[in-house]
């Protein structure tokens, strides 16, 4: 049976982590976009954020001063003993929640959206919110993702119905035209990494293009070739648009473009994106059977993608 008090220690290991470490292909693709750019403001932005980074890995503070909205993703294989079950498991995660936030790793930022009444833990209605997976085998997969107000707010997450009509060509121009009037009103921070959700519900495209920007590995492509194309093509009109680190200008305003789909009703096709902010947070941890932790480099959401 895997224990409470070992799920806790690896929740709040997986909060830690994904406030203060930006994972290696995030900071790779940085330092990438940093040798490659020509324009000297871009250049420069890039240097600065590496080497801010480079001290929240070092010293284990927060990566950013905008520590976002609590987001857990737990992968649960069929055959896990978990001491309480899934309620316990809600209930440690909230009490990391409080703990990750009297420490400083977490900023108040939660509120009641009327009221605006700030419970000062991070913790309320629907905060933190979980997302399930289920598969094969015994452990339990924990993944932290700090998902910053500045990617979500103000143009950072839109969707829309594109008519079967439009096809193709309807769904680029929706995903270029909205990242474009984010970033033009200053309301994300690019470059970003952009996550594309097509099919299904309104909702349904909505939470995959957040988990396609939040849980894919930059540099990993959608193994059906229709979908790995489109990555490619909006990733390369994008990036052609010259907007740049912190809309500067330069060669790299995104830092990779990951699409998730879900098949759709015919009368038409959802499509939403998400943007992920170049500090792009997360942590994974993994507790196997007989309640060993092992820290991942990245979460297994995709089957390895």
């Amino acid at each position: 049976m895997i224990s409470q008090s070992v799920l806790s220690e690896a929740i709040f290991g997986a909060i830690q982590k994904g406030s203060t470490y930006i994972s290696d292909d995030v900071y790779e693709a940085l330092i990438r976009a940093r040798d490659d750019e020509t324009n000297e403001a871009a250049k420069q932005g890039l240097s600065s954020t590496i080497e801010s980074l480079d001290i929240s890995r070092q010293d284990g503070t927060p990566a950013c001063p905008d520590t976002g909205w609590p987001l857990f993703f737990f992968k649960i294989g069929n055959e896990a003993n978990i001491e309480g079950g899934i309620l316990a498991l809600e209930k440690s995660a909230r009490k990391m929640v409080v703990e990750a936030t009297e420490q400083g790793l977490l900023r108040r930022t939660m509120k009641h959206p009327l009221t605006g009444y700030d419970p000062g833990n991070n913790i309320g209605t629907n905060i933190p919110w979980f997302t399930y997976k289920y598969t094969p085998g015994d452990k339990v997969q924990v993944t932290y993702v700090a998902k910053g107000g500045g990617s979500e707010v103000f143009g950072g997450a839109q969707s829309r119905m594109v008519a079967f009509a439009d096809g193709l060509p309807g769904i680029k121009k929706f995903v270029i035209d909205a990242f474009k009037a984010a970033t033009y009103a200053g309301a994300i921070c690019p470059p970003s990494i952009l996550g594309v959700g097509i099919g299904g519900t309104a909702n349904i495209a909505a939470e995959l293009a957040k988990e396609a920007a939040c849980l894919r590995r930059i540099g990993t492509h959608h193994p059906e070739k229709e979908f790995f194309v489109l990555e490619n093509d909006l990733h390369n009109a994008i990036n052609s648009l010259g907007i740049g680190t912190m809309g500067a200008g330069g060669k790299t305003s995104v830092l990779g473009v990951n699409i998730e789909y879900a098949y759709t009703h015919i009368a038409g096709i959802a499509v939403a994106i998400s943007a992920n902010c170049f500090v792009a947070r997360r942590g994974t941890m993994l507790v196997h059977a007989d309640e060993r932790i092992e820290n991942l480099e990245n979460p297994d959401w995709f089957g390895g993608r």
